[in-house]
């Protein structure tokens, strides 16, 4: 039998023609606590309830044991789920909250008669037999004597054992929880971590955690699965992805990171922040790469020492540790030390080899599907933007009916020729005007990298994703218009023919 008891391949989920889980494909490992982290509307929620089997994949397979399960209803699989708002019946006491799955439940007994044939029969299960299932129930959510309090009399930790106690009783082979801690208060919720992964060690049955929270996820898990957009971003352990980001996505999701643009300049050496320093990883020279390098592998020390030297903008104490912002230049970076500094004071700072992340940029450019319209403008991404297409065709130009003349003198219709349309990172704009730009949508995503954010807006209908730099500051989940200058726009021929 395979150690993997869960396996997800190739599943896509789409409601209509919304795609909220694409093309996912991982597996877990029979007793692991595998957490799925993400932001909101990432599909963690999406893929658990799937595993449950409240939702069908639209394609792909869920395997169970090998089994596939994909189109089982929820009661034919061998898990359960604990939800963040409980679903605790609150006209029953503890007890009976406990025990009601139990008493809706047949089991398969066999039995022998006075002529030795053995035969089976399916039975609800005894007072007694109910009773102590409970019982140990409650002992693992250290609920004991709590068997006749009503729900409402409860706290908010408490209600989340019972709910606990409750997906147990049924001895599960999964279970399933899906951000089981988010109503309740700090204090509380950091209590809970430590007694779930008890309670994980304790029962030895594969736990399926959901969360937003990076704290839980690398407080509890053994692997982590994160995701955005319906994609695993990356799956590894707790340790390994705070240490080797995927991409910038990981690295700015998973705790505090300070993300650079930079360039190799030779064999482990890259250039950021306007100096080169030694790291471990190996690209090609001259290759650009975004620099990962995390607030605590950056050594504060006297100017004269440091390979950076800066001043010190801000020191916030955070408990454990101080963090300090530095202004380097015209770059900013974020340094974790159990030593403060003074407001003002100039410093140095070094960064070990081991301490520096590199890694290929996600975004490079922006490629888009686009149509030339009768006006000679271009369509893409529900939106309609001033452009020349005179670049279609070196030598062409516009005659006064709109018509595009080649060197050769044919005159040619434009209208409906599709083109694919770039445009680079550095050449749109955003504004809170919604009739300034050529289409509108919110803002998904804000990385700051040192001297400048990067930012995603997606367009409403089709969902476009135009990623751009900016030096102004913007909030996630703003509304905006996309501006994008006529001579930013490049055209290239999907079909040279087409028009001829």
């Amino acid at each position: 039998m395979s150690e993997h008891i869960i396996e997800l391949q190739h599943v896509t989920k789409a409601y209509g023609d919304n795609v909220v889980i694409e093309d996912m494909s991982f597996y877990v490992k029979k007793g692991e606590f595998i957490t799925f982290l993400g932001p909101s509307g990432c599909g963690k929620t999406t893929t658990l309830r799937m595993i449950a089997g409240f939702d069908l994949p639209t394609s792909g397979k869920i395997l169970l044991d090998g089994k596939d399960v994909s189109q089982l209803p929820p009661n034919k699989r061998p898990v359960n789920t604990v939800f963040q708002r409980y679903a605790l019946f609150p006209h029953l006491n503890v007890f009976e909250n406990i025990a009601y799955g139990l008493r809706c439940k047949k089991v398969v007994n066999t039995y022998e008669n006075d002529e030795g044939k053995r035969y089976s029969k399916k039975e609800r299960l005894s007072k007694k037999e109910i009773a102590e299932k409970v019982k140990k129930a409650l002992e693992i959510v250290d609920l004991e004597g709590f068997e006749k309090r009503s729900i409402s009399t409860l706290s908010g930790g408490q209600q989340q054992r019972v709910a606990i106690a409750r997906a147990i009783v049924n001895e599960p082979e999964i279970l399933l929880l899906d951000e089981p801690l988010g109503a309740l208060d700090l204090k509380m919720r950091k209590e809970m971590q430590i007694e779930l992964k008890e309670m994980h060690k304790r029962l030895g049955i594969t736990f399926i955690y959901v969360t937003h929270d990076q704290e839980e996820a690398l407080t509890m898990s053994d692997t982590i699965v994160v995701m955005a957009d319906g994609v695993v971003q990356q799956i590894g352990t707790p340790k390994g992805i705070y240490d080797e980001p995927a991409n910038t996505f990981v690295a700015d999701f998973i705790g505090e990171s300070n993300i650079l643009s930079g360039a190799v300049t030779g064999v482990k050496k890259v250039r950021f922040c306007g100096k080169t320093f030694d790291c471990l990883d190996e690209f090609e020279v001259n290759e650009v790469v975004d620099v990962v390098v995390r607030p605590e592998d950056i050594r504060m020390c006297p100017p004269e020492e440091g390979v950076l030297t800066g001043e010190v903008l801000s020191v916030v104490f955070k408990g454990i540790h101080y963090e300090i912002t530095v202004q380097v230049g015209k770059y900013e970076l974020i340094v974790q030390s159990t030593e403060s500094r003074a407001v003002g004071e100039k410093i140095g700072l070094n960064i070990a080899p081991d301490g520096i992340h590199l890694m290929k940029p996600k975004y490079t450019t922006n490629l888009f599907d686009g149509v030339i319209t009768k006006h000679n403008t271009v369509e893409f991404a529900d939106g309609e933007f001033e452009c020349d297409v005179t670049q279609l065709y070196p030598g062409s130009h516009i005659d006064e009916e709109e018509y595009l003349v080649l060197p050769s003198g044919e005159k040619l219709d434009l209208t409906d020729t599709e083109v694919t349309v770039e445009v680079g990172l550095r050449d749109i704009a955003i504004s809170d005007d919604e009739t300034a730009g050529g289409t509108t949508g919110h803002i998904i995503s804000i990385i700051y990298k040192g001297d400048h954010y990067r930012l995603i807006v997606r367009t409403d209908e089709s969902e476009e994703d135009f990623v751009f730099s900016t030096d102004d500051l913007w909030n996630e989940n703003d509304y905006v218009s996309v501006i994008i200058p006529k001579e930013k726009i490049k055209l290239s021929l999907k079909n040279k023919e087409a028009k001829k």
